[in-house]
C-alpha cells in the first residue's frame, strides 16, 4: 500500500455503481473518474488499467494516472484537468520525496510512474516524475522551493532525449544546477530507470547517479555525435548548443561554456566568442560562422613541429618518439600522445608513423593517406617560409604541447571533482590536481 497502486476492472461501471449513490452526476464527471458517452450514458473513465494515485504536495489524492494492460490504447491515460488537478502544477511522488529532497539538496527527475517507484523502492527517496507531460515552468518553480540541484534521468530513446533537452532549457532559465544521467543499455535493450534497477540492482544505479555528468558535458557529447569533419557540420553542432548557452543567466558560466565548446569541438575560441556576442546582441538563436573559421586552425607551434617532422632528418625520429610517447611527460604520466586532440592530429599521426619507420619521410606518401582538408593544410605548412629547425627549438615546442595537455587535463580533473564532490575517487582526483598545478607553476 506504500504507493497506493490499484486496478480498474474491465466492466466499465464498477466505480460508477459504488459512487453514484453518494455523489451527483455533475460532481462525478467533474472529478474525471466518470465520463459520459455521446448518448449521455455514464461509464468509468478507467477500465482494465493499473492505477497510480497522483497526490498534491500535501499528500491528498487529486487525480490518477493509469497504464493499460495488454495492447489497449492509449498506453497511459491520466485524469483530465479539473478544479483540483492541473498536470503542469503537480509532480508525482513529491509528497513522499520532499523531505529527502530537502535533506540531500538534490532531486532525481524521471519520466514515468514506474521509474519513480523503482527508484524509491531502491532506497532513493528524493525522486519525482512528471505526470504524463513535458516538464512545465510551474513544476520547476515547485521544485525550486525544495532544491536548485537536479539530476535528469529520462528514458534513453529519442523521445526521452528530446524531453531531456526541453527540460534542460527550462531548468537553466531558472538557474538550476543540472546533471544528466543517461543509462547504458542492458543487453540489447535501452534501459529506463525501472529496467536498469531490476537488472543491475540499486547499488549500480546509485553509482551511476554519483557519476552523472554535468549538463554541459552531456550536451557537448550529444553534439560530438554529429559529423564534425567540416566547418558546416561544426556550425550545426554549435547551433545545437547555442540555445542552452543563451538560457544561462550567469555571465561567468556562459563564458566557461564558450571555452568548453571551443575546446571540445576544436573551434577558434576568439571567433566563437565574437559570433556568440553578435548573436546575443541581435537576439538570434543561430550563429553565422564562416566554414573557414571553424575548419583547420593549426597554431604556430603545431605548424613548426609538422615542418620539423617532415624535413629535419637529423632528429625527426627522436622528435616523433617524444610526440608519440605515452609513458611519461616530464615528471608526470601522460595518458595520450601529445598531438592527440589537436586540429592537426591526423597529420601528426601520419608523420610520426613515417618518422618511426626509420626511413626518410616521403611527404607525398604521407599526403596520400590524408583526407583532402588535411592534405591541403600539410602542403600549406610545408610551402611557408621558415628558418632552419634546431633540436633546441623542437624541445621548446614539445614542452609547449606538454603544458597545453596538462592544462586540458587539469580542466577535466576539476570538472570531475565538481561533478562528483563526494565520490570514491575524490582523493586521487585531488592528488592529481595538485600534481598538475605544481607542474604548470614550475613551467611558467
Amino acid at each position: 500500500m506504500r504507493f497506493g497502486i490499484g486496478y480498474a476492472p474491465s466492466g466499465g461501471d464498477a466505480l460508477l455503481r459504488h459512487l453514484k449513490s453518494k455523489y451527483n452526476e455533475k460532481l462525478l464527471t467533474e472529478s474525471g473518474l466518470i465520463s459520459r458517452d455521446q448518448g449521455g450514458k455514464l461509464f468509468d473513465r478507467f477500465r482494465r488499467r493499473i492505477t497510480f494515485p497522483i497526490a498534491n504536495e500535501s499528500g491528498k489524492v487529486i487525480a490518477f494516472g493509469c497504464r493499460a494492460l495488454g495492447d489497449d490504447q492509449p498506453k497511459y491515460l491520466n485524469s483530465p484537468e479539473s478544479p483540483i488537478y492541473s498536470k503542469s502544477n503537480v509532480l508525482y511522488h513529491l509528497d513522499r520525496a520532499k523531505e529527502g529532497i530537502r535533506r540531500q539538496d538534490f532531486v532525481i527527475l524521471v519520466e514515468g510512474y514506474m521509474d519513480a517507484i523503482a527508484v524509491a523502492r531502491a532506497g532513493i527517496s528524493n525522486v519525482v516524475a512528471g505526470c504524463g507531460t513535458s516538464l512545465a515552468e510551474q513544476q520547476i518553480k515547485l521544485l525550486g522551493r525544495f532544491t536548485k540541484r537536479v539530476i535528469v534521468n529520462y528514458d534513453p530513446d529519442a523521445a526521452g532525449q528530446s524531453a531531456t533537452e526541453r527540460s534542460l532549457s527550462l531548468l537553466l532559465e531558472q538557474d538550476f544546477e543540472v546533471r544528466v544521467l543517461a543509462l547504458p543499455p542492458v543487453g540489447d535493450k535501452k534501459a529506463d530507470p525501472d529496467l536498469y534497477i531490476r537488472e543491475k540492482g540499486a547499488d549500480e544505479y546509485q553509482k551511476r547517479l554519483k557519476e552523472a555528468p554535468s549538463f554541459v558535458d552531456y550536451l557537448i557529447a550529444r553534439a560530438r555525435q554529429m559529423d564534425l569533419t567540416s566547418g558546416e557540420a561544426k556550425t550545426r553542432a554549435v547551433n545545437f548548443l547555442l540555445p542552452y548557452v543563451q538560457k544561462i543567466p550567469n555571465r561567468i558560466l556562459r563564458s566557461e561554456w564558450a571555452t568548453r565548446i571551443a575546446q571540445q569541438l576544436r573551434l577558434d575560441e576568439p571567433v566563437l566568442r565574437a559570433a556568440l556576442s553578435k548573436a546575443a546582441s541581435e537576439r538570434r538563436s543561430e550563429l553565422k560562422l564562416q566554414p573557414e573559421l571553424v575548419g583547420k586552425s593549426a597554431k604556430p607551434v603545431e605548424r613548426r613541429l609538422i615542418r620539423m617532422l617532415a624535413e629535419a632528418e637529423g632528429f625527426g625520429q627522436e622528435l616523433a618518439q617524444r610526440l608519440q610517447k605515452t609513458g611519461s611527460s616530464g615528471d608526470l604520466p601522460s595518458p595520450k600522445p601529445l598531438y592527440q586532440g589537436l586540429e592537426t592530429e591526423k597529420i601528426f599521426a601520419a608523420l610520426v608513423t613515417a618518422s618511426l619507420s626509420g626511413q626518410p619521410v616521403q611527404v607525398t606518401e604521407v599526403a596520400a593517406v590524408l583526407q583532402e582538408r588535411d592534405r591541403r593544410l600539410l602542403f600549406e605548412i610545408l610551402f611557408e617560409e621558415a628558418s632552419e629547425p634546431t633540436w633546441e627549438e623542437a624541445l621548446s615546442c614539445v614542452e609547449t604541447l606538454q603544458q597545453r595537455q596538462a592544462e586540458q587535463e587539469l580542466a577535466e580533473v576539476q570538472r570531475s571533482i565538481e561533478a562528483n564532490p563526494a565520490g570514491p575517487g575524490l582523493r586521487d582526483l585531488l592528488t592529481r590536481k595538485q600534481e598538475l598545478m605544481r607542474r604548470l607553476a614550475a613551467a611558467r
